[in-house]
């Protein structure tokens, strides 16, 4: 090797050792956390007695089983059920947290310390919608997590849990938040941290840590088609845990804010039809009468796009919002509304029991045909209409090729509004259609298997109603 290359080797030796050392300078330092925070996670066993009993053989197969083989058959007896997870101490004075479908419906829970003492637990308070669950056990001087804010969690943080999976205790893995306010279909109030930690059965109600060792989550659930993790699990952000948590020691349930309405997403053709810039807020699909929005004046077709001055990029964000507002405060809606925007004060309402929904119409009967959209609708009759509370509507019973199925528009669909026009009939409906522009982009207002949405109906050029 000549001078030359032997000089250039050894600058490529020190680069490489300058880029090692700089990527272990980004790493947190997993093992002082781990060292630190875990006196404070707890194992958790939480045991359910079997409700009901299995019957044994009846008299004739018992008496066979004595006779032939000398066996007495006895009805077998109810096994209990038994359910593992993680949790982890919040105060030093004994009350922990975890998740609420750890310990549902259990006779006995008892928690575990890292010193191997077993104590059994008392439940203060759960809540199912945000799958929370606080639990106080009978000692003192314990070690306390220190608590974070998710809100300073950055996409590409890095964050630990410490849990038991499949029984091995006080596990740490470590991965990456991967998003953040992650909404789940399951659960409309809480705002997920999504992550690529490894969890798996057994770190449920276990912590999620920053690289500073502060909790920022409780590892609650992960996206699976075989059961194991596959890179995708979700923590509930702390800051809403500790919030329902000052309502369970206080109260002992959490009241939950109340607006009253249905909504969805804004998507582009939707965007397009109520001239938004881009598809973004919540849209107001339906509202419930006497509910804190309709005393605010919200409508049906709104879109809310702020809620106290925090934009709102997905409709999930709204409930969340509410979810967390204070009961009886009144807060400030920004509101998108015939293409001009506009300010709402609305005072929000303790969340009521949910009620049952509302019945479906009927799909038999005939009548006008509206060609090109590709629908055939009818009027609604009396009792239809009294089912659905509602004055009128065309009901759709036909539904072909045309603008109608690109809408989305589904046989048993009740279109209530074309635009800003009110329908309560088939007739109303072709005028509506009649006098809107080619080529026009319009929020079709309908109620379907008794809940009320929004499509985007585009009308092509040589769409006619007749």
């Amino acid at each position: 090797m000549s001078l030359r290359q032997h000089g250039w080797a050894r600058v490529f030796v020190f680069c490489i050792g300058l880029v090692s050392a700089s990527a272990q300078a980004a790493l947190p330092e997993f093992a002082s956390i781990v060292e630190a925070a875990s006196p404070s996670v707890v194992n958790i066993s939480a045991t359910a007695k079997a409700k009901t009993t299995v019957s044994g053989p009846n008299d004739d197969v018992q008496e066979l089983l004595r006779r032939f083989y000398g066996l007495d058959a006895q009805p077998q007896q109810p096994r209990s059920r038994q359910a593992f997870g993680s949790g982890f101490i919040i105060s030093a004075d004994g009350y922990v947290l975890t998740n609420n479908h750890v310990i549902d419906e259990a006779d006995k829970i008892m928690v575990r310390l890292s010193d191997r003492r077993e104590i059994e637990a008392k439940v203060i308070g759960t809540d199912p919608r945000t799958d929370i669950a606080l639990l106080k056990i009978p000692a003192s001087a314990l070690p306390a997590v220190k608590i974070g804010n998710p809100a300073d969690l950055r996409v590409g943080d890095w964050v630990l849990a410490i849990g038991s999976p499949f029984g091995f205790d006080y596990s740490a893995t470590a991965g990456i938040v991967s998003a953040k306010s992650r909404a789940l279909p399951s659960e409309a109030y809480v705002p997920f941290i999504q992550t690529d930690v490894a969890i798996n059965p057994g770190n449920s109600g276990g912590p999620l840590f920053n690289a500073a060792g502060e909790v920022v989550g409780i590892n609650s659930q992960i996206y699976s088609r075989s059961g194991g993790f596959m890179g995708l699990s979700f923590a509930i952000p702390v800051d809403v845990a500790m919030d329902v948590v000052a309502q369970l020691r206080d109260k002992g349930k959490v009241n939950r804010g109340f607006l009253g309405v249905a909504i969805q997403e804004v998507t582009k053709e939707l965007a397009d039809a109520y001239g938004l810039e881009r598809p973004a807020g919540a849209l107001i699909a339906s509202i419930e009468p006497n509910s804190p929005a309709a005393r605010a004046g919200l409508r049906q077709g709104d879109v809310v796009t702020r809620f106290e001055g925090k934009p709102l990029n997905l409709a999930a964000e709204l409930p969340q919002a509410i979810g967390r507002a204070k009961v009886g405060e009144t807060y400030t809606l920004a509101v998108f509304r015939d293409r001009k925007p506009l300010e709402l004060k609305v005072k929000i309402d303790p969340l009521p029991e949910e009620q049952a929904p509302v019945a479906t119409a009927d799909k038999t009967g005939s009548v006008p045909d509206l060609s090109r959209l590709g629908l055939t609708l009818r009027d609604l009759q009396v009792a239809e209409k009294t089912s659905l509370k509602i004055k009128g509507g065309a009901l759709v019973i036909r539904v072909g090729d045309g603008s109608g199925a690109d809408a989305g528009l589904m046989i048993g669909d009740v279109v209530t509004r074309v635009g800003s026009t009110a329908i309560t009939s088939t007739r109303e409906f072709a005028a509506a259609v009649r006098a809107l522009s080619p080529d026009q982009t319009v929020p079709l207002s309908i109620l379907r298997r008794g809940t009320s949405q929004i499509l985007a109906l585009k009308l092509e050029a040589q769409d006619t109603a007749r």
